[in-house]
């Protein structure tokens, strides 16, 4: 009896082992479901909107310019910030705030990427940090989940004559 109840316990674990490590995979290179936080993001993304994040595009390098991405915060590893990727290495950045009357520019190093939140006037992004290393991302947001009235693909910038191409 002894030999009958330990043998269920240790399938059970093995059960438990396999299939956490299916989810972490899971989790870790396809996507995953993300609730995001904060104004930085609005108007296209609302404080408690729910967003479906694919990963295999940071794997694959495929994130462009234009794609809302979740990252790792430079300022607290434990925490993820959601910003809009404004430039890739080589590109030419506007790195002034939106109401500075004297435009500075800069280019984003190799390995970095620029990020902004759509609300340029509430958003602490790489204005303030600068760039962010492409490590750092953690998956592309595809599309809104919730609330439904929303739901499907997200806008495009409202600061889109911020992306130059210089």
């Amino acid at each position: 009896m002894l030999r009958n109840a330990l043998g269920k316990t240790f399938r059970f674990l093995g059960y438990t082992v396999q299939y956490g490590c299916i989810a972490h995979c899971a989790f870790e290179y396809l996507g995953g479901i993300v609730v995001c936080s904060g104004p930085s993001m609005e108007p296209t993304i609302q404080n408690s909107d729910i967003v479906f994040s694919e990963n295999l595009s940071r794997h694959f390098y495929c994130i462009r310019k234009g794609d809302i991405v979740i990252v790792k915060s430079p300022n607290d590893p434990k925490s993820n910030i959601c910003k809009r990727v404004i430039g890739l290495e080589g590109d030419k950045v506007c790195t002034s705030n939106p109401s500075d009357f004297l435009k500075s520019h800069s280019y984003v190093p190799k390995g970095h990427v620029w990020l902004e939140g759509d609300n340029l006037r509430n958003s602490t992004d790489s204005r303030c940090y600068g760039p962010v290393p492409y490590g750092l991302i953690r998956g592309r947001i595809c599309f809104k989940i919730w609330p439904l009235n929303d739901f499907g693909f997200l806008r495009a910038s409202p600061n889109g004559h911020r992306f130059l191409d210089d």
